[in-house]
């Protein structure tokens, strides 16, 4: 198989992808992928872009719209990042503000900005432009005007996303300030009170208060972006002066990645489970051949490369990212490894699912969906064999290959750097998510045990809280919204900020439910958005998390809602379902339960309960309690 970089592969990627745009489209959108990853570039982005555009329609390709104000030029990386965007399955629409106009698109409610109703802003300053008396005055500053440097630019940035927030419940990315190469004042900065670096540090430390305070405000850590590319090595001068471009051109293509790793949580195109191959990845050497003691695993080269991997995927683990394995493997030697091998970061109990087995990977990687009861989409797959890469990325393209380099060292950093396991909030259940899967195989045993279903439920002894929306549950019950895609009848997304203007004024009331068994404590697994008016009331969102998928839990919630909406006069309970490739499991629902189809469309199907001869019976073998206020 061939290597990046190697231009008869990249070569032979393009052809084929141009050969197969009419005959195969989701062929050629694979290739037009494995070409990018390839070959990263301002030479290859308008390719990629141009051939993306031509198969538009014939993709499941997420629209996004995503205004720039920025303080320099940031033109030449935005054919990277459409590229970039496109390769991940996102159709993204770019508008770059005006240079160095941020204060007039932000404050201005009838600036371009706002007329561009953009999904999410970044907002790109250089400190040289926002902090001129911090990048070049510093040295003849007193502590006091530094201080007061300080309140000035955070003052502006308050100013700026408070009038953004007032007009727009778009996502805002703020670029963080970065430091200089060198300090004015030398090694005597770090002397001073307060010095350069340390007045530049505490504009960012606040920067991070303020984006903390606010909703759907996150900070990109710009200072960390260019000292991990090498500080000296990412300015061009020239340029800047020249053209207002402080990044060397071969830079640019970190820049546009660095963006990537907030629009794939903002999009929703993460995934929940890293599935990884064995021998000469999550160790060095065959375990089968070279035995426990003759695998390469531990603190020394070089086994170090490949426990530096193991690191990173225990960084995901605590993360809320499932792990997995699909090996092919005698099952005794591989769990002998992962138990007894002193150098071993990874357990069994890491790993939510286990296939370690003689089959086809993508047969592996089928099963380890079902049984954590996701979509094959959430899947990513890690493995060093390029071959049995091509084969599950041909197989299953929904899965996303993250194929490795030749050099073990470098396994850890291509790991780290892969943007589909970001996130931009972390929940109790994330931080729970390993244990929650534990559980779930101990109550699949339990079941196992049983008679009949209901026997199960009874003995599950489930309790549901439902309550409504507060400061402390928003962000999981945004995050619920924007990733779950089985049993979620409509798939609408929604913010935090959108969220939190729904209000009972309006009509609208957002629920949750927390459920808990005699194994454990779920956490919050599903969400019910609701709208009255007139005398129905719209059920806009219905969604639970997997975890709970076919313990009645639906049925409860389902249940809860048409009690409320009785009880407060209404005579119709409606609700959508918008059919998607993923929702399947939720298909029948409405009809399960004894709602009747009102209207088709080509979209979907409305259904409808009439309350007043109707009704949804709970299940009985579920205590339901309800919070004040839902």
């Amino acid at each position: 198989m061939f290597q990046r970089g190697d231009g008869s592969v990249s070569a032979q990627l393009r052809k084929e992808a141009d050969s197969l745009l009419a005959s195969d489209p989701p062929a050629a959108a694979r290739r037009l992928a494995e070409f990018w990853a390839r070959e990263p570039g301002a030479a290859s982005a308008g390719f990629v872009v141009s051939r993306f555009e031509k198969l538009r329609g014939t993709q499941r390709l997420i629209p996004f719209r995503l205004a720039i104000e920025r303080s320099f030029t940031v033109e030449p990386a935005i054919p990277l990042l459409r590229a970039e965007a496109f390769a991940a399955g996102i159709d993204l629409s770019v508008q770059v503000g005006n240079f160095n106009a941020c204060a007039q698109a932000f404050l201005d409610p009838e600036s371009a900005l706002y007329r561009f109703e953009p999904d999410a802003v970044i907002l790109a300053v250089e400190t040289r432009e926002a902090a001129p008396e911090l990048w070049r005055d510093s040295a003849k500053l007193s502590a006091a005007e530094s201080h007061a440097a300080v309140r000035r630019l955070t003052t502006q940035f308050r100013d700026w996303l408070d009038a953004f927030r007032r007009r727009s419940q778009a996502s805002v990315i703020v670029h963080g300030l970065e430091l200089p190469p060198w300090a004015a004042r030398g090694v005597l900065d770090t002397q001073s009170e307060p010095g350069q670096l340390e007045a530049i540090r505490q504009v960012n430390r606040e920067l991070g208060c303020l984006a903390r305070d606010r909703r759907g405000v996150y900070v990109l850590d710009y200072d960390h972006l260019v000292a991990r590319h090498g500080r000296l090595a990412w300015h061009d001068e020239r340029k800047w002066l020249t053209m207002r471009m402080p990044i060397a051109a071969e830079h640019l293509i970190h820049l546009a990645r660095e963006w990537m790793r907030f629009l794939h949580p903002l999009t929703g195109k993460i995934a929940k489970v890293l599935a990884v191959d064995l021998d000469n990845t999550l160790w060095g050497g065959i375990i089968g051949e070279d035995g426990l003691s003759g695998i390469k695993l531990g603190l020394e080269y070089p086994g170090a490369a490949y426990r530096g991997l193991q690191q990173a995927m225990l960084d995901l683990y605590h993360r809320g990212v499932l792990l997995a394995i699909a090996s092919k493997n005698n099952p005794d030697d591989a769990l002998e490894a992962l138990r007894e091998h002193p150098g071993m970061l990874l357990k069994p109990e890491h790993f939510a699912a286990l296939r370690v087995n003689w089959n086809d990977k993508a047969q592996s990687l089928r099963e380890i969906a079902a049984e954590l009861n996701l979509g094959i989409d959430a899947v990513a797959f890690l493995d060093d064999n390029p071959v049995e890469c091509r084969r599950v990325r041909d197989a299953l393209p929904e899965v996303s290959v993250i194929e490795l380099p030749p050099d073990p060292m470098e396994y850890a950093r291509v790991l780290r750097e892969c943007p589909l396991f970001e996130r931009l909030a972390l929940s109790e259940e994330d931080r729970k998510r390993g244990e929650y899967y534990a559980a779930e195989r101990q109550r699949t045993e339990l079941e196992q045990s049983m008679t009949t279903r209901e026997d199960f439920f009874r003995s599950l002894a489930q309790q549901a809280e439902i309550a409504p929306v507060t400061e402390a549950t928003l962000a999981r019950v945004a995050q619920l919204t924007q990733k779950t895609n089985q049993f979620n009848l409509t798939t609408r997304r929604y913010s935090e900020q959108q969220i939190a203007a729904m209000t009972p004024e309006d009509g609208w009331r957002v629920l949750s439910i927390r459920v808990s068994d005699c194994f454990s404590d779920n956490g919050l697994v599903g969400v019910a958005i609701t709208r009255d008016q007139g005398d129905v009331c719209e059920i806009d969102t219905f969604l639970l998390s997997c975890r709970v998928i076919g313990r009645t839990v639906e049925t409860a919630l389902l249940a809860f809602l048409a009690g409320r909406a009785r009880s407060r006069g209404m005579r119709r309970l409606e609700g959508w379902f918008l059919p998607t490739k993923k929702n399947a499991p939720a298909r029948e629902f409405y009809q399960q339960h004894g709602f009747q189809p009102v209207r088709q469309q080509e979209q979907g199907t409305l259904w409808a309960l009439d309350l007043e001869k109707d009704t949804v019976n709970p299940p009985e073998w579920i205590q339901v309690t309800a919070r004040e206020g839902a």
